[in-house]
């Protein structure tokens, strides 16, 4: 039983940053977490309630993990992105 203990223990350790961003029906979670070797890392969490038939919920959840070595492209093509749908949908302005 120590033993699952610890384990909790070192998966708290392992998060060094978390923000949430509430969306709607969704929650997006962006936490900064470290690896075994020290290396940090991001995941993205979407995060919806669904309902069950019996009228209980869960939480259905989608992750995306991004190494330090894709920060770079990752951030580049996300700005890109978030250009043109500015400019698709004739945003006058560069908040992207």
């Amino acid at each position: 039983m120590m033993e699952e203990n610890d384990n909790y223990a070192d998966r708290d350790r392992d998060e060094i940053y978390s923000n949430a961003v509430r969306a709607g029906k969704r929650t997006y979670f962006f936490d900064v977490r470290k690896t075994r070797g020290e290396e940090h890392f991001l995941t993205i969490t979407e995060s919806k309630r669904r309902y069950n038939e019996d009228g209980t919920f869960h939480y259905q959840k989608h992750k995306l993990f991004l190494y330090k070595e894709d920060f770079e492209k990752f951030a580049s093509a996300l700005n890109d992105t978030l250009k043109k749908v500015s400019e698709l949908n004739g945003d006058s302005g560069n908040d992207a």
